[in-house]
């Protein structure tokens, strides 16, 4: 991706779409990240954005934690929205995408970061869909889109460790693009 702002704006676009349907009282549900529940994977989003704006901003990761804390149960998606509109602003300037961005697993460009961010924000898009039994229809080019991205990025031979991704997943037969690309991060699909 030469620029992938446009994706990312897309891809938030939709994840604030999701995000909308969340009712305090689905926040404990589990979601196909494992680790997170509703509310944890909100506030990894949240955490993760703000995080990502920081970089754009030109800040180091400085092994901050994207996780957030104090927002109230039905304030998730006025966080996001803040979260989002910083990022946006953060990247605007065209000589970001040439900047090197130095990440505790990789050093990128910038445009390399923003579009690793939405790889980030499409997946958990449908992680937060899954949890939530898919409440609207999830834009499947955006998925199709970073499936080759995440197969390249992301190869099967390099999961565990320091790679945060458990083990390539077969994809039932006639899985959409979200499944897909769930099953090559390593979820159950």
């Amino acid at each position: 991706m030469n620029d992938p702002r446009p994706l990312f704006e897309q891809a938030a676009d939709q994840f604030a779409d999701v995000l909308t349907a969340v009712r305090p009282e689905q926040l404990g549900r589990p979601t196909p990240c494992t680790e997170f529940d509703v509310r944890a994977l909100l506030s990894h989003v949240v955490g993760g954005t703000r995080l990502y704006a920081h970089l754009g901003e030109g800040g180091g990761y400085e092994g901050a934690l994207p996780e957030v804390e104090g927002v109230a149960d039905t304030e998730w998606s006025a966080a996001y929205e803040d979260a989002r509109r910083r990022f946006t602003k953060a990247w605007m300037d065209d000589a970001g995408l040439a900047r090197t961005v130095a990440l505790p697993w990789a050093t990128m460009s910038g445009a390399e970061t923003v579009g690793s961010y939405v790889l980030e924000t499409v997946t958990h898009t449908w992680d937060l869909s899954r949890a939530l039994g898919h409440p609207v229809a999830l834009d499947q080019s955006l998925a199709a889109t970073i499936l080759p991205i995440a197969r390249a990025a992301l190869p099967a031979d390099l999961r565990g460790g320091a790679v945060p991704f458990a083990a390539v997943r077969e994809a039932p037969a006639g899985a959409d693009a979200y499944e897909q690309l769930a099953a090559w991060l390593g979820r159950a699909v």
